[in-house]
């Protein structure tokens, strides 16, 4: 027995669409975008995560400030750093 597709019902023994996903980038800033100050960051003497190490690193060339990348900062300082960087390069 043939089934007409037409008239079939592609609905029958579907899954159920999964539920709605947060999207992880829609939450909160992080807090060098929130305005709080690296100092108070309660994270901040972990060492800086290697995003931060690699901007830095990117951000001290083209500053021509080689001096500013330390791979020793922790993360407060890296904050401090690239946000002084990114002032003066003007990005």
């Amino acid at each position: 027995m043939s089934v007409d597709p037409k008239s079939a019902d592609w609905t029958a023994g579907r899954h159920p669409d999964p539920p709605e996903v947060a999207d992880p980038k829609a939450g909160p800033a992080p807090p060098a975008e929130q305005g709080e100050d690296p100092e108070e960051w309660v994270i901040g003497l972990e060492p800086m995560t290697p995003a931060q190490a690699e901007y830095l690193k990117d951000l001290s060339e083209q500053a021509h400030e080689p001096e500013a990348y330390d791979p020793e900062l922790d993360k407060a300082e890296a904050a401090k750093r690239i946000d002084q960087l990114k002032r003066e390069t003007g990005l």
